[in-house]
């Protein structure tokens, strides 16, 4: 997946209370062991948040790394949703040495963490087109 250019709300931010304070004006989401983003485009439930188990492709958000120990939720593909555009395209914490993520936009947690205490609910997140 490439990652998406454009401009972008922050629909939510969901994130693990057992590693991170969350300080926020936006709307949040305490990750639990049983959540997951549907990812597969066969599924009415595509680009969506859903409980595990699910029988349908799909990424688990409650990880041993800690990649999303931080989620803010992007309104990509989001209203109306289209099948194959895209799903899950998250700001997340970035893996060591900010290897490549499947479309998302990834950070340092520490600039994350104070990147939450700054943006309230009219943020936008813009995306420029990868060169």
């Amino acid at each position: 997946m490439i990652t998406p250019s454009g401009e972008f709300k922050i629909k939510y931010i969901l994130y693990r209370k057992d590693r991170v304070k969350v300080l926020t004006k936006l709307k949040v989401k305490v990750i639990k062991k049983n959540m997951g983003w549907c990812d597969d485009p066969k599924s009415s439930h595509y680009n969506k948040l859903i409980k595990l188990p699910f029988s349908h492709k799909h990424e688990k958000l409650f990880r041993k790394e800690n990649i999303y120990d931080i989620i803010l939720v992007l309104n990509f593909n989001m209203r109306p949703i289209k099948k194959n555009k895209g799903s899950a395209i998250f700001l997340h914490v970035a893996k060591n040495n900010y290897k490549k993520t499947e479309g998302c936009v990834a950070i340092k947690k520490q600039s994350l963490i104070r990147l939450l205490r700054e943006i309230n609910p009219n943020t936008k997140v813009k995306i420029f087109p990868q060169k």
